[in-house]
């Protein structure tokens, strides 16, 4: 007994501590390239919520940044930024000369705008290492672009991932597409409210509802038929906001996507607790894809696209997603479905997980409708 419960506690401390890191919005940059005649000019935005944490701009402590209090930090901003930003050609170090320092609004919040020139030759290739903020927080990701002429590549750095080669040969149809697979697959992987959202509808999918109990089911099928209806109706659902948010055809604000996912994942943990939907659990995966797909939307078209690439990276992200929920699936359902007979599933796991799932949630829901810091990862 005490053994099994040292495992459950070891197993859901792994689970609340890793959504602890996106607790809160996503703290992202945006960085974009733009080659010209083989010259390299750029802009990058970056959250003045992130630099207030990284070297300190609200100076008189009132809570509020004013644009006074960003100019009169220029210089260490435009240095703290820059010293964690380097570009490559071929064997090159190419040199960052800051041009303007703005402000621009983004849908969380404002941001600095920082312009730049190098004094590189391009050629045929650019490779890019970044680390803005990893040093204290590892869920940070580097949103960035590459303009060259009509094309655009583009990519997501991560503390895992802080260096990308871009070639600026122009890229295939399939080259442009495969990119896009992987940066879904990363992304639904990386997205832990989308995750623990999926892991919650899975997590009973092992048991029948006998009365007001959860009984273990006695083969395999009806768990895999279960969990195909809610992956299945998952997918259809983000699949349909993701296309039309990415087409610009139905464009939802940023809080209200992020809030309505936090709720999500508190509605179907809380239902594994306390059943309220005890059949067709695929409606409620298929309703709150919906607003997931816009959740997915976001950052596709942060990535950046254009009437030129737009079928082959809506298409390819999208894919990318299925295949990351896919392999997911393939690992936890016959893990729980191996120990669906057991005591530890049945009166530990499933029960403490479930409301580990739900209080992280709660703390996603606050922290996203009222613009809340609850959590940082330092």
């Amino acid at each position: 007994m005490r053994t099994s419960f040292s495992k459950l506690f070891f197993l859901c401390s792994i689970i609340f501590f890793s959504s602890e890191a996106l607790a809160h919005k996503p703290s992202d940059s945006y960085l974009n390239f733009q080659v010209e005649d083989k010259r390299l000019s750029g802009q990058w935005d970056i959250s003045l919520r992130d630099l207030e944490f990284a070297v300190g701009l609200d100076a008189d402590g009132d809570g509020q940044i004013t644009w006074k209090e960003v100019k009169n930090k220029q210089v260490e901003i435009a240095s703290y930024a820059f010293a964690r930003l380097q570009i490559f050609s071929g064997e090159k170090t190419c040199s960052i000369q800051q041009q303007n320092l703005l402000i621009d609004n983004h849908s969380d919040g404002a941001y600095a705008v920082l312009t730049f020139i190098s004094d590189c030759d391009i050629q045929q290739d650019l490779e890019v290492r970044y680390s803005l903020f990893f040093d204290f927080d590892t869920q940070h990701k580097g949103l960035v672009r590459v303009q060259n002429g009509g094309a655009i590549t583009s990519g997501i750095f991560a503390a895992q991932e802080n260096k990308i080669s871009f070639s600026l040969v122009h890229q295939s149809f399939f080259k442009q597409f495969f990119n896009y697979v992987k940066e879904g697959i990363w992304h639904i992987w990386s997205g832990f409210d989308h995750v623990l959202f999926l892991l919650s509808l899975l997590l009973p999918a092992v048991f029948f509802i006998a009365g007001n109990a959860y009984k273990p089911v006695a083969s395999f099928k009806p768990s895999l038929n279960h969990t195909l209806s809610i992956v299945t109706c998952f997918t259809v659902a983000h699949s349909i906001t993701l296309s039309l948010a990415a087409l610009q055809i139905v464009v939802l604000p940023s809080r209200l996507v992020e809030s309505t996912i936090a709720f999500s994942v508190i509605f179907a943990a809380f239902n594994n607790l306390w059943p309220i939907v005890k059949s067709r659990v695929w409606l409620v995966a298929f309703l709150f894809g919906l607003i997931h797909g816009f959740g997915f939307a976001s950052v596709l078209m942060d990535l950046g696209l254009k009437e030129n690439n737009l079928i082959s990276c809506l298409l390819g992200f999208n894919l990318g997603v299925e295949i990351g929920q896919f392999i997911i699936v393939l690992f936890v359902l016959p893990a729980i479905f191996f120990l669906r007979n057991t005591r530890f599933y049945q009166q530990f796991f499933f029960k403490l997980a479930s409301l580990m799932i739900c209080l992280v949630a709660f703390i996603w829901l606050a922290e996203r409708a009222l613009d809340l810091k609850i959590i940082t990862l330092r």
